[in-house]
């Protein structure tokens, strides 16, 4: 038997480090070379890089003989879990979603939660444009802001106020350069970052607005908003969109995987 995960993300690479100390061959897909320089090299842990779409996915299953697969994406990759349900159905794989749990928000005057990234930034092209603005989004979805750059346009931000916060990849360097964000402004580094590092930059570049994602513990983001708190800034929240079917905490998705790998020794041993 062999477990595929889907991650990229703190809880996959920790479920792959498990279930292989455990003795369990695992499979590991992440969407970026960078994704596969992070998870790192594991004994029984094979790594695969590459976005897939679902085809490719089915694939891939099928090449490793995957008896389950644990969907181990972020809370916020909304087709990467559509696809990778799908390719399980049709490849009669079990399947389950590892779903990152949600922060507690606290009922906060400074915080401004908008349904997704482009209501946000209508929200920000309204503020004052000698308000400097953190982005810590990731690099993917930068190019929503580049609906917002025309000087004519009612919704303009000017480039010179963004302040994107990235990892150190061609990709997130090409997606600012692409936005004509000043290189100066680029922050190109890995996280996760202390309450004390967020200030800093805060502090640095003169933000005024910090917008971020619900990445739970794991992203960072109680570091964010008590760095917020603390530099009497307002965050700008992305809510998170609801997960659609069954989800399982870390423990209980390990517990599958080992009893599933149990099963398999035992009926090998007949």
């Amino acid at each position: 038997m062999r477990i595929m995960i889907f991650g990229g993300t703190t809880e996959g690479r920790e479920l792959s480090y498990l279930l292989s100390g455990w003795g369990v061959p695992v499979s590991v897909s992440v969407a970026t070379e960078y994704g596969r320089e992070i998870q790192g090299e594991k004994s029984g842990v094979r790594v695969y890089a590459g976005r897939r779409n679902q085809e490719q996915m089915i694939k891939l299953l099928r090449q490793d003989n995957i008896t389950a697969c644990i969907d181990a994406t972020h809370p916020y990759a909304i087709e990467a879990t559509r696809n990778i349900r799908a390719a399980c159905i049709q490849s009669g794989v079990a399947y389950r979603r590892l779903a990152r749990p949600e922060s507690v928000l606290p009922g906060d005057p400074d915080m401004t939660i908008t349904p997704n990234l482009t209501r946000a930034a209508e929200y920000l092209s309204k503020t004052a444009d000698n308000q400097n603005i953190l982005l810590t989004i990731g690099a993917k979805e930068l190019n929503i802001f580049a609906g917002f750059q025309n000087p004519n346009h009612e919704n303009y931000i000017n480039p010179e106020r963004l302040f994107p916060r990235i990892l150190p990849t061609h990709e997130g360097l090409s997606a600012c350069e692409n936005l004509k964000i000043p290189r100066r402004n680029i922050i190109a580094a890995q996280g996760p970052f202390s309450v004390e590092f967020n200030q800093a930059m805060i502090r640095q570049f003169q933000i005024s607005y910090l917008v971020t994602k619900d990445g739970g513990q794991a992203g960072g983001f109680p570091e964010k908003l008590t760095a917020a708190k603390n530099t009497g800034i307002k965050l700008i929240l992305i809510r998170r969109p609801e997960e659609t079917g069954e989800t399982f905490d870390f423990d209980t998705i390990a517990a599958f995987c080992r009893e599933l790998y149990h099963h398999d020794q035992s009926i090998q041993r007949l």
